[in-house]
């Protein structure tokens, strides 16, 4: 059963495409050839019969069997092309092994017939016929190893049995022959055939590879360059086609121009509602964003939530800004998502390439103009000008001397009384950080501290201003404390948390330092936020939130951070005569700060009618320039000493003089 089962196996046609492919190929490059071989050999051997044997063995016998020649190597000679079909390689396959056994078996009957004609030399070349034809046409089949081991079979032994038969000394010895080299090239061909079938299985093993390695490479050339959420370019993608676009436009002595889109207060979507229904938004947004876009303009997504376009064809400002007031307009239509409505903004900067410029050189005046919009009118689309190109030329120099400058000799401290109206006296002071820069001179805090946060010296400058606050501090009452800033740098990293930790400490006791924070300081992460605050809370210094009202879910960070006061934005205060919406919201915060047991600060008082606004509402410690401006540590203290003296001189409490 074993033997019968291999035997099958032998003379099976393969399921491997690749292997009957490469066996058909190999099959139409041979096959013709041998043919052409038996057709040639065929022919010489009728030749020398002709006149000795009958006319069926030398004419019309020879004459059919050359018509088939003929005929099979007209097959596979159109057939030729077709056999990149796995199925149509099968099939070419199946057909010649059931021909190749007819033929072999006509062929063989035929010099049969021929053998006893004729003389020794004659009949020498019917055994040369047979045996060399064979041989010939076994190396032709060698690919298919079925094929050649049934050409050997039913050709050479049939033969070789009839000389044998003949009892000729000569003829059985060449029998032996025959059989002993056929025997030989049959085990050559099965060890070929293992060969050939294991070298194209290794060859489409590699290609495999190649294919898989192929389609990897071209995944990851993807994820690298497209935005997995959106679909869209990413920021890669982005610049090599900004430079592209830069580069036919310097050609075609044209120009280009690109919109920075800045989606407003995105962060705080993520925060309240979830990232799933961020990234619905994000989705929606780049959407509005392809439906608005000029004809051919390209759209990347760069980060969370900015987006930009590369927009080519005529250019001009009015262009520009008609394309940014409607995206903008686009961007504040509500978002209806499921289970959020959100309103939302965007915040737009558009730019035109000039002559020579780079990718970044381009990119940088629209991402400036986008900050401008941010910072000036959120919400709105703002074109790159002249006056712009004169302002990016001061923050770069700005920016480099602030990489340069020696912050504790050039950083200087002022002092903004904090005075509490109920209590009739000044209880703190804000320390503020200034620049006087050996080459720029005055440098605004409007200016240098944005840069400072994008350039990654903010938290130097934060303990710089730290180290100066902790010195003047040890000069002062215990009663009077001051309040330093910290930015989102300082407050989400513990390296930096752990610094100031430990500056305060060395400092020494009691701790006389508040620290305040923004809203958006603590929206990166809360959890980070949390941690830092605990851990300056426990030197005995308080926490205030600054500029309450003017981020995003105050009241969630109000519940979440272990705060001891907020400090309401000058935007309300400016207003609360005049405003009742911003009346109403003083009072509602006043009151929430009352409730939770916690004090309120208002900053921006300027006027006697505000001071009675903020009193009638409730409030009590009161910051602006009424109260005074910033001035110098030496100001600062003899304003402390003057108060201090007056409290003498008026018999204060002495629980009150000496706190």
């Amino acid at each position: 059963m074993a033997v019968l089962d291999s035997i099958k196996r032998i003379f099976a046609v393969p399921e491997d495409p690749e292997l009957l492919r490469a066996q058909a190929r190999a099959l139409s490059r041979q096959v013709p050839l041998m043919y052409a071989m038996v057709l040639v050999n065929t022919v010489m051997l009728t030749f020398t019969h002709v006149g000795i044997a009958p006319a069926l063995l030398t004419i019309y016998i020879p004459a059919t069997l050359t018509v088939i020649c003929i005929w099979r190597i007209a097959s596979w000679w159109r057939g030729r092309h077709k056999l990149q079909d796995a199925e149509h390689a099968r099939a070419s396959i199946i057909r010649m092994m059931r021909v190749m056994p007819v033929l072999s078996i006509a062929f063989c009957a035929w010099t049969i017939a021929l053998l006893p004609y004729g003389d020794a030399y004659q009949q020498s070349q019917v055994v040369f016929f047979c045996g060399i034809t064979t041989i010939g046409c076994m190396f032709c089949l060698m690919h298919v190893r079925a094929a050649a081991l049934a050409m050997g079979a039913l050709t050479l032994f049939p033969f070789t049995g009839t000389m044998l038969a003949m009892n000729h000394m000569v003829l059985t010895a060449i029998a032996i022959n025959l059989v002993v080299v056929v025997v030989v090239m049959l085990i050559i061909l099965l060890g070929n055939y293992r060969d050939f079938s294991d070298l194209v299985a290794s060859r489409s093993a590699i290609a495999q590879k190649q294919t898989e390695t192929q389609r990897l490479s071209d995944e990851n050339e993807r994820l690298a360059n497209v935005d997995p959420l959106t679909g869209l370019p990413n920021h890669r993608w982005f610049y090599r086609q900004l430079a592209e676009q830069l580069s036919k436009a310097s050609q075609n002595g044209t120009q280009i121009a690109v919109a920075r889109i800045d989606l407003d207060g995105f962060k705080s979507i993520n925060a309240i509602f979830g990232q799933t229904t961020g990234d619905r938004l994000l989705t929606e947004a780049a959407h509005r964003i392809m439906i608005l876009r000029p004809e051919g303009a390209f759209l990347a997504r760069l980060a969370a939530d900015n987006f930009a376009l590369i927009i080519t064809g005529p250019i001009s400002a009015s262009m520009l800004r008609q394309l940014g007031a409607a995206l903008c307009g686009a961007m504040s239509s509500p978002f209806d998502l499921p289970g959020a409505n959100i309103h939302m903004s965007a915040s737009i900067g558009l730019a035109e390439s000039h002559a020579g410029d780079t990718a970044e050189m381009t990119y940088d005046r629209a991402d400036y103009v986008t900050s401008v919009a941010k910072r000036e009118c959120r919400g709105r689309a703002v074109v790159f000008a002249e006056h712009h190109e004169q302002e990016i030329s001061k923050v770069r120099m700005i920016e480099h001397e602030l990489h340069t400058a020696d912050l504790d000799a050039e950083i200087y401290i002022l002092f903004q009384p904090q005075f509490d109206v109920a209590l009739d006296y000044t209880t703190g002071y804000e320390v503020l950080a200034r620049w006087n820069s050996p080459v720029l001179g005055e440098i605004s805090p409007v200016e240098f501290i944005p840069l400072a946060e994008r350039s990654g010296l903010i938290c130097k400058l934060t303990q710089t201003v730290l180290r100066k606050a902790l010195a003047a501090s040890a000069k002062l009452p215990n009663y009077v404390r001051l309040s330093v800033n910290l930015s989102a740098h300082d407050i989400g990293s513990t390296t930096a948390i752990e610094t100031i930790v430990g500056m305060v400490e060395r400092a020494g006791t009691p701790c006389g330092i508040d620290f305040e924070i923004t809203e958006t300081a603590v929206m990166h992460d809360m959890k980070q936020a949390g941690e830092s605050l605990l851990a300056l809370l426990a030197l005995g210094s308080r926490i205030a939130l600054d500029d309450f009202g003017t981020g995003h879910s105050s009241l969630t960070h109000v519940q979440k951070l272990p705060l001891d006061r907020i400090k309401i934005d000058r935007s309300f205060v400016s207003a609360i005569c005049t405003d009742p919406t911003s009346r109403a919201i003083i009072k509602t915060t006043a009151d929430l700060c009352r409730n939770l047991g916690i004090s309120c600060v208002f900053e921006g008082v300027e006027t006697a009618a505000q001071l009675e606004a903020l009193i009638a509402l409730g409030g009590s410690v009161m910051q602006g320039y009424l109260f005074g401006r910033p001035v110098r540590e030496g100001a600062m203290l003899d304003q402390v000493a003057r108060d201090q003296a007056e409290w003498q001189a008026a018999a204060v409490p002495a629980r009150i003089a000496s706190a």
